[in-house]
């Protein structure tokens, strides 16, 4: 599936997400489909009634997003690219409210906290929900002046809310990265700006995860993100580790082979181009 040929695309959250919006970012015009959890974006993709999925991995304020990491090995997805999403979040009442009659903010367990000190100022009672447009749509239903949502600017063009105040999260460099999920890899030509993602499992040896490493060290790759995960039974741990390199250059190829002697279940996530965001960060 080449990206310029996609028609559909699975998230997961309500219409006006803000994954829904890192959809459309990436993919304009592109039809999306809304999914319940994690699990069924992934097997949207998996039974071919979309073309790609967009999942989030990490946030700038609220971290890691444990569940796509597990999800992934036994998935047999690839990640073919990435894209990091500003989260701009508004504050949206029914269609002529006013912010002073408000008394009640609803959203997500995430969002909520991002905009703590808006909260405060106006003395509202939070209320979470499982998602920012799923609040939304929430308050468009419920057609009261005192409840409002936290969400997107695109949730109120979809729900047909008002925009009470923009920009209301305390922090401005929140951003939420994305990956970009396919039955295929597709392994970018050009070598130069490549990230490819790797799982691995180390072996029960002394000092196994710096061993494993070394290869890429001596081989010149950088590491872009390094996670570990404990198995079930806490008696191995995983690593999920983003490398600043091509899997088809030679550095990588030597790094693979001396990460063989010492890790094992090496699984290939994807190879795909680095987002210009990340020179702009540098």
């Amino acid at each position: 599936m080449k990206i310029n040929n996609v028609k559909k695309i699975a998230f997961q959250g309500a219409h006006g997400a803000f994954s829904d919006m890192a959809c459309r970012s990436v993919f304009p015009g592109v039809e999306t489909l809304p999914c319940f959890s994690f699990e069924d974006a992934f097997a949207a993709v998996q039974d071919g009634r979309v073309d790609l999925a967009m999942i989030p991995v990490d946030n700038t304020i609220a971290g890691r997003v444990a569940d796509v990491h597990h999800l992934m090995p036994d998935s047999h997805l690839f990640i073919i690219g990435e894209h990091f999403q500003p989260v701009d979040h508004a504050l949206l009442g029914v269609k002529g409210g006013n912010i002073n009659d408000l008394k009640h903010v609803h959203s997500h367990v995430h969002a909520l906290p991002q905009c703590r000190n808006m909260i405060k100022e106006l003395g509202l009672q939070a209320h979470v929900h499982a998602d920012t447009a799923g609040a939304a749509e929430e308050i468009a239903r419920m057609n009261d002046p005192e409840h409002a949502a936290i969400a997107s600017i695109l949730a109120a063009e979809i729900y047909g809310l008002e925009i009470l105040k923009e920009h209301v999260q305390d922090a401005e460099h929140n951003t939420t990265r994305f990956l970009i999920l396919s039955l295929e890899p597709e392994i970018p030509e050009e070598q130069d700006n490549v990230i490819t993602s790797l799982i691995f499992e180390v072996r029960n040896i002394p000092a196994a995860l710096y061993k494993s490493l070394g290869g890429f060290a001596t081989n010149g790759l950088g590491l872009s993100r390094l996670e570990s995960y404990v198995e079930p039974n806490f008696q191995t741990a995983k690593f999920y580790c983003d490398v600043d390199g091509h899997p088809e250059s030679e550095s990588f190829k030597l790094a693979l082979e001396e990460l063989g002697f010492y890790a094992a279940d090496v699984k290939f996530l994807g190879a795909y181009n680095a987002a210009s965001f990340r020179q702009k960060v540098r």
